[in-house]
């Protein structure tokens, strides 16, 4: 940890989504399964340490304000992290897809054309099995993270 100073400790989330207005923003990346870890210390690009000291079953979300000060605001935001992206070639296609990563209880993103899971071998090669083209990429994970599933 870079910072000689104490780590700032986060009970509780910030009543507000947005980050206050003319305040530099400081992203602090974490991956899907991170944004469920809030108890654990975490250092933010600038060198300033949290202490997540969160209640059981908070989840942090990409855009959501950690903490602030009166020059800087925290923002969580989602990092880089292996997916496994789908582009269906139409609305059956989609359905499969949805259906085939629904019943392995993983979650997905949808964003434009795609479809986007957490990267997975076993996930893949089902994918694959049945016919689909999934291409392997490293970018941010907006679904929900891996024990987050429910019916």
């Amino acid at each position: 940890m870079a910072s000689s100073s104490p780590p700032i400790s986060v009970r509780a989330v910030h009543p507000h989504t947005d980050a206050p207005l003319g305040l530099h923003v400081v992203e602090l990346p974490m991956s899907a399964s991170d944004r469920r870890r809030v108890r654990r210390l975490v250092e933010a690009p600038d060198g300033v340490v949290f202490a997540l000291e969160l209640p059981t079953g908070t989840i942090l979300h990409p855009g959501q304000l950690l903490h602030h000060d009166a020059q800087t605001a925290y923002v969580v935001s989602a990092a880089d992290e292996d997916v496994l992206v789908v582009a269906p070639r139409d609305l059956a296609e989609a359905a499969r897809v949805g259906h085939l990563i629904g019943n392995m209880h993983r979650d997905i993103h949808a964003s434009g054309n795609e479809i986007i899971a957490l990267g997975d071998e076993v996930l893949a090669e089902r994918l694959s099995r049945a016919g689909l083209r999934v291409d392997r990429a490293r970018r941010p994970f907006l679904g929900r993270a891996p024990g987050e599933h429910s019916h």
